[in-house]
């Protein structure tokens, strides 16, 4: 069982603190009237981005959230092979790891199961998995991806996140994408989808009101090669967000 350092200087404190600061900023950015685009490294920002949306929904209703991921990032302290805090956002947005991170703004869980879906899994391990099936959670994989089509799939991800909640976020992984097409991320996957496909299928958010915000992750231009995977992720904000 990895346990995380106590220390101030610890991984844990200092991404505690990174996204308290962050979901504060997205709250001010809703009400500053403006859409909130989060550009983020590691995924473990994800906690502090829908912290906010959640904080400033307040009475409104519950938040959906389309998890678009090569990885279910939905371990635990209990369950990590690794220790990654990037492994563990969507785990602690459901209410479920280290206590620091799950109460980001408030203790209260910031998603509802039923409310959440999946998209491009591919590489998971079996504990977090067994946890996302013990909830109910939506997970459509590459493979059944392939068998439907990308528009269709994200078209069901939209009415999941969509249904019984006051509007929807979208957090986008980079790593979803084929390593062809997208090399600078921090953790590739073979077999994901290629950009266009996947540009193509985001044009469904582009006129949907009840989509509140979104974020784009895992960009390390360490890895990067001829700016294909910043051009990429211009490329998926614009299908999503162009109106």
């Amino acid at each position: 069982m990895l346990r995380p350092d106590a220390g101030i200087s610890s991984p844990v404190a200092a991404t505690t603190e990174l996204c308290d600061r962050l979901a504060y900023l997205v709250q001010d950015t809703f009400d500053s009237g403006y859409f909130p685009l989060v550009v983020g490294g590691d995924h473990s920002c994800a906690i502090g981005t829908w912290s906010g949306v959640r904080q400033w929904l307040g009475t409104r209703g519950s938040l959906g959230l389309i998890w678009i991921d090569a990885h279910m990032d939905s371990h635990t302290f209990d369950t990590t092979p690794s220790g990654a805090l990037n492994g563990m956002p969507l785990a602690c947005l459901l209410g479920y790891g280290e206590p620091a991170l799950t109460g980001i703004v408030s203790a209260e869980s910031k998603l509802l199961p039923e409310h959440v879906c999946l998209l491009g899994v591919r590489s998971f391990e079996d504990a977090e998995a067994a946890l996302l099936k013990k909830l109910g959670v939506r997970v459509i994989s590459m493979e059944e991806i392939r068998k439907r089509g990308v528009c269709a799939t994200l078209a069901e991800a939209m009415t999941v996140a969509g249904s019984g909640t006051a509007g929807y976020g979208v957090s986008l992984d980079l790593d979803v994408l084929d390593p062809a097409h997208a090399p600078g991320v921090g953790s590739p996957e073979p077999d994901g989808l290629v950009c266009g496909e996947l540009e193509q299928a985001l044009r469904l958010l582009s006129n949907d009101p009840a989509m509140l915000a979104m974020e784009i992750v895992e960009y390390n231009p360490y890895h990067d090669r001829d700016q294909l995977t910043a051009k990429a992720a211009g490329a998926l904000f614009r299908a999503a967000l162009e109106k």
